[in-house]
């Protein structure tokens, strides 16, 4: 979807770090009894029925991750500009194949997997790197007001919030371009 509306808008596309439960421990945390029984009652048919339709897989998720390693990862990746064909890896683990994204072995296979090399990449978010950058850039969203995943900002002023068909961005950016605000 998001390479659709890049090739029939022209938009640029940044993806950027924000924690929607900074108080993860790093290990994680089980899901808190409001969403099992969101589960439970369907709160996820939506989402998997938007993945059926654009051919992908989905997969709950079993635990809070703490993804502060990803998004550090994330940034290395970016430096090397690889940035959201790394992003589209962990997104697809995680979502698809059910992987951990605080853990080493998932970052390295998808760094990997883009052809990133892997030990600099471990090695420079292990020192820290890309650890400011990152806090700097999740104190940024909150700044601005997100509050959920996935949160899209369009030209620094307008918000789509969650996960969204095609229509209701193209919808969004037409509104904008008739306004002469895109």
């Amino acid at each position: 979807m998001v390479e659709r509306l890049k090739e029939e808008y022209n938009v640029d596309v940044e993806w950027r770090p924000f924690y929607l439960r900074p108080d993860t421990p790093p290990e994680g945390m089980d899901l808190p009894d409001y969403i099992l029984r969101a589960r439970a009652n369907g709160s996820e048919e939506r989402l998997k029925e938007m993945a059926d339709a654009y051919g992908l897989a989905f997969a709950s998720t079993e635990r809070i991750y703490n993804t502060r390693l990803a998004h550090e990862a994330t940034e290395f990746a970016r430096e090397q500009g690889k940035g959201i064909e790394f992003h589209r890896v962990i997104f697809r683990k995680v979502y698809a194949d059910g992987e951990d994204p605080s853990k080493w072995t998932t970052l390295r296979s998808a760094a990997e997997e883009v052809g990133l090399d892997a030990d600099a990449m471990q090695r420079e978010v292990d020192a820290g790197k890309f650890t400011e950058f990152v806090a700097g850039q999740v104190q940024n969203a909150y700044q601005i007001g997100v509050q959920g995943v996935p949160t899209y900002v369009i030209n620094d002023r307008y918000a789509v919030v969650g996960a969204q068909p095609y229509e209701v961005f193209a919808r969004a950016l037409e509104k904008l371009k008739g306004s002469g605000a895109l």
